[in-house]
């Protein structure tokens, strides 16, 4: 994997988290610039799974197993679309609730990811 862009991806989760989080603070639900930060995190997340899709299809191989690599990867690719499909049927400040918490799960499995291509040295 690209460490890179897996530290991106992880930050740009944790903006978003923050962002979403702030708009709860202040009661409000998700709106439409929410929906705009959730696309740009879901276009990273993309990129790596195409990315992680080409190194498996190269040969390349995780530490810590194919399945469960892949697996990971699949839930970092719907952890912020579900949680944005979810804060469109909660229109109150709940929902961006869900979306920070939805993107604090996609940091916590980019660092799962992470560790399991063997980027932790262990």
């Amino acid at each position: 994997m690209i460490d890179a862009l897996t530290v991106a991806v992880g930050a740009a989760a944790l903006a978003l988290a923050a962002w979403c989080g702030f708009a709860a603070y202040r009661d409000q639900p998700t709106k439409d610039w929410h929906f705009i930060g959730m696309a740009a995190v879901t276009v990273l997340v993309a990129v790596q799974l195409v990315i992680g899709v080409v190194l498996l299809t190269r040969g390349e191989k995780p530490d810590d197993g194919t399945g469960i690599f892949i697996a990971y990867l699949l839930g970092a690719t719907a952890a912020v679309p579900a949680a944005g499909f979810m804060s469109l049927a909660e229109r109150t400040r709940w929902g961006s609730v869900t979306v920070a918490a939805g993107a604090v799960v996609l940091a916590v499995l980019e660092v799962r990811l992470f560790d399991i291509w063997g980027g932790s040295g262990a």
